[in-house]
């Protein structure tokens, strides 16, 4: 894609020809559907399959919610919220609320936590607000998001009825079972089906992503357009050479083969902090099993300079960076002359700030790569729907060629489930009683 740069050159690494061949495999693997969580590879093809029913769909419900809240409270956990929350971020101004008047309804988050404080402050906040819901799991019984939402759903219906809560409420479900999807057909409320076979962090281009971000008011069709221009530019119809996302496999795995066990990702546009939340989730989730796994970290420069920059220039060199670049701000802003000059700036008198950012982002790179961290660039051209949606995909084509080129199986997370059992067993969960016992005798 000329719009979407990787530029590997100041890792200080050569990737060889059986790493690029392995990267290949991998790449073909995810196409044939032969490798391991082979039942979780809807997310492959899944933007070109998106049409333009689909999409309006969508956006028909979205236009039904905003008609009647102000206030969409959005309801999962994991990849049931974040990438979501990464599009939205991105794509949001960052001081809305500041504005008098907003066109779009806000779009808030719950279930992510079981912080009594969080939910009292987002309840006591709705009161100002005619509020609606998008609740998304897979099962209906996931604890966070099932909270929240046996909350959420009685204030509703507390307000509204029970006849008007069914239009407030939107389900993102199984198609067929689960708690949630049976609650959904016995209160009549509209839902759209999660894949079966696209997990939770691969999830964002499905209607567990696309509805409430359409909702929001985004361009969902411009986000699934980036990602159909991705999902070209990774196939195994193209060269190594050419294709970002095989690079990147390959580039991360020698890094680690190296001895490089922790990336950071980082940006120096806050607006993309979210993207580095989903992307941790779909990297250390994917990859983390079997004592194996680059531990993925992030930073939001230029702030994390000041906190996180001393270890990164001189800590431990076990650790390589991955930064996206955008090519084009979204606004211009310049640094004007000062008469006194007492803070010394006046020799970027005439700049825009942008020209600043980037002159900090290129010589923290060269300063990183000087104490002996491998640097990644990556350049999209600027924020929008449509680079952010290239964006994701292109991270989640790599995610599933790094997972298969480490040996592991990127779409299971049977790790996942260890706090599970000890926080029922703690709760007094039925059925855990024996489990209870032991836990709480070694508390």
């Amino acid at each position: 894609m000329e719009t979407f740069k990787l530029d590997i050159s100041k890792t200080g690494i050569e990737v060889s020809a059986e790493m690029q061949a392995a990267a290949q495999r991998a790449n073909a693997l995810l196409e044939s559907g032969e490798g391991a969580g082979n039942d979780f590879l809807g997310w492959v093809h899944l933007p070109s399959s998106i049409d333009d029913a689909q999409i309006a769909a969508i956006e028909a419900q979205a236009a039904k919610l905003r008609a009647k809240a102000d206030l969409i409270v959005c309801i999962g956990i994991g990849g049931s919220y974040l990438g979501a929350k990464a599009v939205l971020e991105a794509m949001t101004d960052p001081f809305r609320l500041l504005r008098k008047e907003q066109q779009d309804p806000t779009v808030v988050f719950a279930g992510q936590n079981i912080s009594e404080e969080y939910i009292h402050a987002l309840m006591e906040a709705s009161k100002e607000h005619s509020i609606a819901a998008i609740v998304i799991s897979k099962s209906g019984t996931t604890t966070e998001p099932a909270i929240a939402f046996r909350l959420i759903k009685a204030e509703i219906e507390k307000r509204y009825g029970k006849q008007e809560a069914a239009e407030r409420i939107v389900a993102v479900t199984d198609k067929a079972r689960g708690a949630l999807k049976t609650l959904a057909t016995q209160e009549g409320y509209p839902t759209f089906v999660i894949p079966d076979d696209v997990g939770g962090r691969f999830s964002v281009l499905t209607p567990v992503g696309l509805l409430p971000l359409a909702a929001a008011g985004v361009d969902i069709a411009a986000l699934v357009r980036g990602a159909q221009r991705m999902e070209q530019a990774t196939g195994t119809d193209v060269a190594f050479g050419q294709n970002p996302a095989a690079i990147y496999a390959a580039a991360r795995n020698t890094l680690y083969a190296q001895g490089k066990k922790i990336e950071i990702l980082g940006s120096y546009e806050p607006k993309l902090q979210y993207v580095n939340e989903w992307w941790k989730q779909l990297y250390g989730e994917s990859e983390g099993k079997q004592g194996k796994g680059i531990f993925p970290a992030s930073v939001t420069l230029t702030a994390d300079l000041h906190s996180m920059g001393q270890y990164i220039q001189e800590g431990e060199r076990t650790l390589f960076e991955t930064i996206i670049s955008v090519a084009k701000p979204g606004a211009e802003v310049v640094i004007e002359a000062d008469a006194e000059n007492l803070d010394g700036l006046n020799f970027m008198a005439g700049k825009r700030i942008s020209e600043v950012n980037r002159m900090a982002e290129l010589g923290v790179q060269l300063a990183h790569v000087d104490g002996g961290v491998p640097n990644i660039r990556i350049e999209i051209p600027q924020i929008d729907a449509e680079a952010v949606g290239a964006l994701l995909y292109f991270f989640e084509r790599a995610c599933g060629i790094s997972g298969y080129m480490l040996g592991v199986n990127p779409f299971d997370q049977p790790g996942v489930e260890a706090y599970k059992k000890n926080m029922f067993a703690l709760l007094d969960k039925p059925g855990y009683e024996e489990a209870s016992k032991a836990i709480k005798a070694r508390l």
